[in-house]
């Protein structure tokens, strides 16, 4: 493997921490806008709340990770990529901030009206985000983007295999969502509450699955260098994601969420949701490798120097041992915190 694909494996794994950390996060706005009026919206907004706020803002880090190393370590494909997906990408941008101020207003807010309101525009921006970037990736595995950039500005995104990216992007965070809040309400000892939202997320899982396989047929059809990747080296990754997500239902139908091994407390159901959700994208890349631009530019042409590639491999390192510890004891802490609690 060429320093180059490294690079690129290094990134990529950030995208895989964004889809399952701050994914969850963007699916949490379906679940709020379904939260319906009186005390049983506001316990579930509540939830919502105390789950996302200490961790909303720390996910986008992963965000920002990939993109730093995408325009440093391969300039080119970053350029040719932004110029000619820029309407999907100011649109995600601003789903990003419209959301980040929109859940901090809401609680501020000095009327009710003043608070649907914000709360429909939390709602509304956390779904379009993750629809807007899937459209992204769906463009550029599906080879509509030129190498020299500056391509269709609106036929590049608007198309079958970008539209069910986008698709399976919201569906996958909302389903990441409902599990990881099922489990927090099963943790915090609301069974009632973790009632509604397993139901939820049973139905949304389903959606998922259907959308995940169904998706695969205009991929076919539109994406064939993708598509041959996908039925080649990832199929073993999308048979992992079908097992698990399957796996999943089961524990939500069953009730089965929380394992106890060794006399700690394992949520179970998570940890199959997120094996899913990272055999998917996982999946994409291991379809599109070698290309960092399907058919029109691979990783190795697209790269930079090696000296600035030499370099971000030690930033990535130093990273790993700076950042990450501080990352898990944050994710350790919010969920200890929550369940002492109550």
């Amino acid at each position: 493997m060429s320093l180059a694909a490294v690079v690129a494996a290094a990134m990529f794994v950030g995208v895989i921490a964004y889809a399952l950390l701050g994914g969850a996060d963007f699916g949490s706005g379906f679940y709020d806008l379904t939260a319906g009026g009186g005390q049983r919206g506001a316990e579930l907004r509540t939830l919502i709340d105390e789950s996302i706020e200490p961790v909303w803002e720390a996910n986008h880090v992963w965000l920002i990770y990939v993109l730093v190393m995408w325009w440093t370590g391969f300039p080119r494909a970053f350029a040719a990529a932004t110029t000619t997906l820029f309407i999907p990408l100011m649109l995600a941008l601003a789903g990003i901030v419209l959301r980040g101020a929109s859940f901090a207003f809401r609680k501020f807010a000095a009327t009710f009206g003043q608070a649907q309101l914000f709360g429909a525009v939390f709602a509304g921006s956390s779904l379009i985000t993750p629809f807007f970037l899937g459209t992204v990736g769906g463009a550029i595995a599906s080879g509509r983007v030129p190498a020299a950039g500056y391509g269709a500005p609106v036929s590049s995104w608007v198309n079958p295999t970008s539209l069910a990216g986008g698709c399976l992007a919201a569906a996958t965070c909302v389903f990441l969502a409902g599990v990881y809040l099922t489990g927090d309400a099963t943790r915090m000892g609301d069974a009632e509450l973790a009632a509604r939202l397993r139901i939820r997320t049973i139905v949304v899982g389903v959606v998922a699955g259907l959308i995940v396989f169904a998706g695969l047929y205009p991929v076919l059809h539109d994406a064939p260098t993708l598509s041959r990747g996908l039925l080649g080296p990832a199929l073993p990754l999308l048979v992992v994601a079908a097992l698990a997500g399957a796996v999943t239902l089961v524990l939500l139908y069953r009730r089965r969420l929380v394992v106890v091994i060794h006399g700690r407390r394992f949520l179970l159901a998570r940890i199959c949701a997120a094996t899913a959700v990272t055999a998917v994208v996982a999946g994409w890349g291991v379809g599109q490798y070698p290309w960092m631009l399907v058919d029109q530019m691979r990783i190795d042409d697209a790269a930079g120097a090696r000296t600035t590639l030499a370099a971000l491999l030690v930033v990535v390192a130093l990273a790993a041992i700076i950042v990450l510890p501080a990352l898990g004891y944050l994710l350790w802490f919010t969920q200890t915190e929550k369940a002492s609690r109550r």
